[in-house]
């Protein structure tokens, strides 16, 4: 996985700081690294455990290009005008960037969203936002879901005082839908389903939740990676995600296949350039609609947001998941993650050097 670490030095753009989604990405009229990009690659630098080593210079500059990002509402939006129309996109620059901003040691310029009177209209009270979580369509699981678990973003900026009730609106309402012979939510096939139900995995996560019926989520999980091919990076990534947060004892031989199971799903998405794309396809040209593939609907899909060129080169949005599989194997098979191997790649020498 070296290779990661040279094809994401490559992703570096030194004029702003940021990093872009993809090599083609310039050829896209994408002119500055958008927000998601540039926090993925941090998340691959701290993984690897390589942020303490960033020069001040380096981190100054990083700090700057997401306070660029704020806009005067509280909100970090890139230049695309149809991303401010995502509401998901909306939610996840937010979290991406305060997150960022808190690794990086740097603060928003302006107000948060709480405080600039600027949080969605269903958030006015209980009985709206319960409204609007009934109101969101789980025909794919992943999208649907996906809409769900990023209120939590706005519920974290309401007072203590108001945030249980907001919270007992949305777990009752996840309750009563589950299955309970799968323990999944929504609609879609499995690793849809699956998807869906990572992603409200976080939200139970975020406020500190139990996952209800684990014990089938576990099942509906280890079958599908197993058994199943997934065309899609976040697929399996997803998967992992919940069999290494549920803690679950996984005995042998049962963690030998699902480790195999893995290694081969990685391999299928593994790009000659050294990073990885989401599909096996190639890369995804506007992530943000890549939860609904081809041969799927969703009647609430925004406009697409273009980052890349599609091509079958790796992508930021993939490659931070596939790092983080590789960390996450180590953990289901308890053993210690050789961070020594990554430190010998020269990251910092090499964006310096495209700086000459």
């Amino acid at each position: 996985m070296e290779s990661v670490i040279y094809w994401l030095a490559q992703r570096y753009d030194s004029s702003s700081g940021g990093f872009f989604y993809a090599q083609s990405s310039e050829h896209v009229n994408v002119k500055i690294p958008d927000i998601e990009s540039t926090a993925q690659a941090l998340n691959i630098l701290e993984r690897y455990d390589l942020l303490s080593g960033m020069p001040d210079d380096v981190r100054q500059q990083l700090i700057g290009f997401f306070q660029m990002k704020q806009q005067d509402t509280g909100y970090f939006l890139d230049d695309n005008p149809m991303m401010a129309e995502d509401d998901v996109m909306v939610a996840r620059a937010l979290s991406y960037s305060l997150g960022a901003l808190k690794k990086l040691g740097g603060k928003p310029l302006h107000r948060l969203p709480n405080t600039a009177g600027a949080l969605p209209s269903y958030m006015k009270t209980p009985e709206a936002y319960g409204e609007w979580l009934r109101s969101v369509s789980l025909s794919n699981s992943w999208r649907g879901c996906d809409r769900l678990c990023v209120s939590g973003v706005y519920i974290k900026q309401l007072t203590e005082e108001k945030r249980p009730m907001y919270l007992h609106e949305a777990f009752s309402y996840f309750a009563s839908i589950q299955d309970p012979v799968t323990g999944l939510w929504g609609q879609g096939n499995d690793y849809v389903k699956i998807s869906g139900t990572f992603k409200l995995f976080t939200f139970y996560q975020q406020f500190q939740r139990q996952l209800p019926n684990e014990g089938a989520i576990y099942q509906s999980v280890m079958k599908t990676l197993t058994e199943k091919p997934a065309k899609d990076m976040c697929y399996v990534r997803n998967s992992v995600n919940l069999l290494a947060a549920m803690e679950r004892e996984i005995e042998l031989p049962d963690v030998t296949i699902v480790l195999e199971a893995i290694g081969l799903q990685l391999k299928r998405l593994k790009q000659k350039d050294g990073g990885f794309s989401r599909e096996i396809s190639g890369s995804l040209p506007a992530p943000n609609v890549g939860q609904v593939k081809k041969e799927e609907k969703y009647s609430e899909l925004p406009q697409p947001v273009i980052l890349g060129a599609g091509l079958m080169e790796g992508d930021m949005n993939a490659t931070t998941q596939a790092v983080l599989i590789h960390r996450l194997c180590y953990q289901l098979a308890k053993r210690p993650f050789p961070f020594a191997k990554m430190a010998g790649v020269p990251f910092y020498s090499l964006i310096k050097s495209k700086e000459a």
